[in-house]
C-alpha cells in the first residue's frame, strides 16, 4: 500500500490538527510525502488499522523502510526523518 516515489506516506483525515502539523513539518524540511485521506480511501483505513494496528491519525509510513512507521504527532520521529532523508 505504500508504493510511492515520495519519501513518506501520511495517512490523514479531515480536521486533524496533528495531521496538518506533520505535513507542515515535512513541507518545511523539503521532505516529499503522499497524503492519503483515510475517509476517502477505504483500503487505506483497512491498511493502517488491520495491517499496521493503528487507531490514531496521522499514520506515517517510511516508503523506503516498511518497518519504519508511526501514529500520532511524533516530533522525535519527524526530527529523525529530517536528519536521515535528503530534501527533494
Amino acid at each position: 500500500m505504500t508504493a510511492s516515489l515520495t519519501a513518506f506516506t501520511v495517512y490523514t483525515k479531515p480536521d486533524c490538527s496533528n495531521c496538518e502539523k506533520t505535513k507542515d513539518y515535512f513541507d518545511s524540511k523539503g521532505i516529499t510525502y503522499t497524503a492519503v485521506d483515510i475517509t476517502e480511501v477505504p483500503a487505506a483505513l483497512e491498511y493502517i488499522t488491520a495491517e499496521l494496528g493503528y487507531s490514531q491519525a496521522p499514520v506515517v509510513v517510511n516508503n523506503s523502510d516498511d518497518q519504519d512507521h508511526w501514529s500520532g504527532l511524533r516530533r522525535d520521529k519527524l526530527v529523525h526523518a529530517a536528519m536521515t532523508h535528503k530534501a527533494a
